[in-house]
């Protein structure tokens, strides 16, 4: 039996992120193929994490060495680049076979660059994706056998803009098992809905966006509510929360399935950001339509029609909420484009040959692939000295 170790920076929360989602449809694969697994990290957070078995580590401690080393892993996984940063260096020198997979979940040098333009009030530009963020994380996939990229469209820019090569990177979005049609019916569904964890601003920002344009919707819909939810909602939060306008602060999901069977609509501003948007992927399996922004929907329905709308002027996005809210024809319709986008794009089918033909490729030929990457292994010898060295600094300061 072949072994996975990931080590993550956080337990998945499933039920609060998309990237916990993730991460449990990348253990599944694993588990699939029969790997043992075993789940490494320095993180505490238990509380909605899910339920698997998890080994604590120390950063910046030896002590992770001679643990690697015994757990002798086929292949290491890190769930972002942070993690990649502090741990493989010394998977490297400890297991210098393991092959080293980095799950980007998504570019953070992307969303930095669009957070910081949204700031600004301006759009994008080239220069603001080389950033501080940029160098580290293209760092962190040089030195890895292969990352895994959620986007069509991050991964166009990582070849094309960026030339990394396409031998290190693998499109692999989220992965849909069974397509069920909509079980809850347009007549029996009522209300708004927006759903997204506090602890990822572009959600916070999403919600400001929502409370500034709710009147609006709420004027030509007397009757209808929104309702927010969303785990580690602070005060902040839940001062918006306001019974007479309709605007409903709910806290966290308990059960994501329940409650978009629920709702008619799902309203989706989300104003910057990268990666997919797991809401939105959601919402197609479970035949709630929504309304969102092109960042809402890159690269998760190549050229179909969306299962809704995507407008990015606060006054389309309200009459096209409206518009959908109102019509069952039009609703339905979304509905039916849901399912053709989840087929044709999120099929797990679709993925899990490629995956692990990838695999094999790579840990058949090993030593030749980790040639041809001659800029990673450039970065390797740079990062082993460099992090390697802070590291070690660390630890001998820890002892005193």
């Amino acid at each position: 039996m072949k072994h996975l170790v990931i080590i993550g920076l956080v337990i998945p929360e499933p039920a609060s992120t998309a990237a916990g989602h993730r991460m449990m449809q990348l253990m599944q694969l694993f588990s699939e193929n029969h790997y043992r697994i075993t789940f490494l990290t320095a993180s505490n957070n238990i509380e909605f994490s899910e339920k698997i078995e998890v080994e604590k580590i120390e950063i910046n401690n030896e002590s992770f060495d001679e643990k690697i080393r015994n757990l002798n892993p086929d292949i290491v996984l890190f769930d972002r680049y942070v993690t990649e940063e502090q741990f493989g260096w010394r998977v490297s020198e400890s297991c210098p076979n393991a092959i080293k997979i980095l799950d980007t979940e998504d570019l953070h040098f992307l969303r930095e660059a669009r957070r910081k333009a949204f700031v600004d009030k301006r759009i994008v530009e080239n220069r603001d994706l080389v950033n501080d963020v940029f160098k580290r994380e293209m760092a962190s996939v040089l030195r890895c056998d292969l990352s895994l990229i959620i986007s069509e469209v991050e991964y166009q820019l990582l070849i094309n803009q960026f030339r990394i090569n396409p031998e290190i990177l693998l499109y692999i979005p989220f992965l849909t098992e069974k397509i069920e049609k909509n079980k809850t019916p347009f007549a029996k569904r009522k209300h708004f809905v927006s759903i997204g964890n506090f602890l990822h601003e572009p959600n916070w920002q999403t919600v400001l966006k929502l409370k500034s344009i709710w009147k609006s919707i709420r004027k030509q819909l007397p009757e209808a509510e929104l309702h927010i939810y969303g785990a580690y909602a602070s005060d902040k939060v839940y001062l918006l929360h306001n019974e007479k306008e309709g605007f409903l602060v709910k806290g966290r999901a308990e059960n994501v399935e329940f409650i978009f069977n629920e709702y008619r609509i799902l309203l989706a501003p989300i104003p910057f950001g990268a990666g997919l948007k797991g809401k939105l992927w959601e919402s197609m399996q479970f035949g709630l339509p929504n309304v969102t922004t092109t960042v809402g929907a890159e690269a998760m329905h190549k050229d179909l029609p969306w299962n809704g709308f995507i407008e990015d002027s606060d006054d389309m996005f309200v009459e096209k909420a409206i518009e959908l809210y109102q019509s069952q024809s039009l609703w339905n319709l979304a509905n039916e484009n849901a399912y053709e986008i989840l087929k044709q794009m999120f099929d797990k089918q679709l993925y899990v040959g490629l995956f692990w033909e990838r695999i094999s490729k790579i840990e058949d030929h090993l030593q030749a692939h980790r040639n041809e990457n001659y800029l990673g292994k450039i970065l390797q010898h740079h990062q082993l000295n460099s992090t390697k060295y802070m590291s070690r600094w660390i630890e001998e300061k820890n002892r005193k």
